[in-house]
């Protein structure tokens, strides 16, 4: 389809609560899909939601194989990329146990921090057919979930660092992107 527009922080859209995706079937939804899926992969990122480029609904997509050394060995290659297409996600469950890794976002771009998050995760979503699924994620995969569900609530994943960090990234973003 397209490559769209991601915003940038402190865009007042990523900050605002998406609506639940009434019909996952429907072509809207679709191209949608498609956007996001163009759009992430040409950033490139590991993942994408819908509001980062606009669209205030529940959808995210994610690629997350080239953490695990495969993305880069098949970039280019025609069938390799392993999309997933996460409608309406909820996390039922999240354990205890917390793992941190260094995240960055394409709308906070150039900025990167240790953010620490459950370790393990229990998620049911919707995927274009309208059929639930639900299923446990640990490790990177699980950490990239609750980044990319954020946003769906308004979160970003500078709200988990501490103020004077996180004032000193805004007024720096907002004096690059005016």
């Amino acid at each position: 389809m397209a490559i769209q527009t991601i915003l940038i922080y402190p865009d007042d859209c990523l900050r605002q609560v998406a609506a639940k995706v009434e019909d996952p079937k429907a072509d809207s939804i679709k191209a949608l899909v498609q956007d996001l899926a163009d759009t992430m992969y040409d950033a490139p990122g590991v993942g994408l939601a819908a509001p980062q480029i606009g669209v205030s609904l529940r959808l995210a997509v994610t690629d997350t194989d080239w953490k695990n050394g495969r993305y880069e060995e098949a970039e280019g290659a025609q069938g390799v990329r392993n999309l997933k297409v996460w409608i309406n996600p909820e996390f039922i469950w999240k354990s205890e146990e917390m793992a941190s890794y260094e995240e960055g976002c394409l709308s906070i771009p150039e900025y990167y921090e240790e953010v620490s998050r459950p370790a393990v995760v229990r998620l049911r979503w919707q995927d274009l057919s309208g059929a639930f699924f639900e299923q446990d994620f640990e490790g990177f995969q699980a950490v990239a979930l609750q980044h990319e569900f954020d946003h769906l609530d308004g979160k970003l994943f500078i709200d988990y660092i501490s103020p004077l960090k996180r004032n000193m990234i805004t007024r720096k973003l907002k004096k690059h992107f005016k």
